[in-house]
């Protein structure tokens, strides 16, 4: 098995690259079973073709994680027009871009739209809305560019999660980021009706 290791200062990572035929531009199905693989590890690739290698998140970011997603996954339950997705999943962006945001939703015309093969993949799809969170090995400078490039892409609304400064930077198409400052909540309306993202047991 041909590996590589990529070191962080939190771990060293073993990474199989036996699916590759070369670390330059990668097909899609190259990246599809470059990620299958490694599937301890979470990957991304940028508009440009980079692969981003992340470490599994730390057990307090992993928790909070499944508390927005908790909320998220209720909320679609009960409203019943969309499809509610975990850190796990990969989503293609129109500019080529493969990501994994931490928590994200789709309406259900939008997904079904999609051929089963396609939903089985990275899905060539932006989500209607995203949920980034901050950890401690993140800046919000990267983050802030994921957000960014999130809107410009499709996404309707989006939410990074800032712990460290204990706010919340809500993104929408055509505006400038709204800054809230320790929110007891947020709402998502219009965009997901009657949701409010709950924030006490996720700072």
């Amino acid at each position: 098995m041909t590996s590589l290791l990529v070191k962080s200062a939190q771990m060293s990572l073993p990474i199989d690259l036996s699916s590759l035929i070369t670390l330059s531009k990668l097909s899609d199905q190259q990246f599809y079973d470059f990620c299958r693989t490694n599937p301890d590890l979470r990957i991304e690739r940028n508009a440009t073709g980079e692969i981003v290698v992340m470490p599994p998140a730390f057990a307090d970011t992993g928790n909070r994680n499944g508390r927005v997603f908790g909320q998220l996954y209720v909320w679609s339950e009960a409203d019943g027009t969309g499809e509610a997705f975990d850190s796990s999943s990969g989503f293609t962006l129109a500019n080529g871009a493969t990501r994994s945001p931490d928590t994200a939703w789709i309406s259900s015309d939008r997904w079904n739209a999609l051929q089963p093969e396609q939903q089985a993949s990275f899905a060539p799809i932006a989500p209607d809305f995203v949920v980034e969170l901050r950890s401690s090995s993140d800046t919000l400078v990267s983050l802030t560019e994921k957000m960014e490039e999130y809107i410009a892409n499709g996404v309707r609304l989006g939410l990074l999660i800032d712990r460290k400064n204990r706010q919340v930077h809500v993104y929408r198409v055509d505006r400038r980021p709204e800054i809230l400052d320790n929110p007891e909540s947020v709402s998502c309306e219009p965009e997901m009706p009657m949701f409010a993202l709950k924030m006490a047991r996720i700072w």
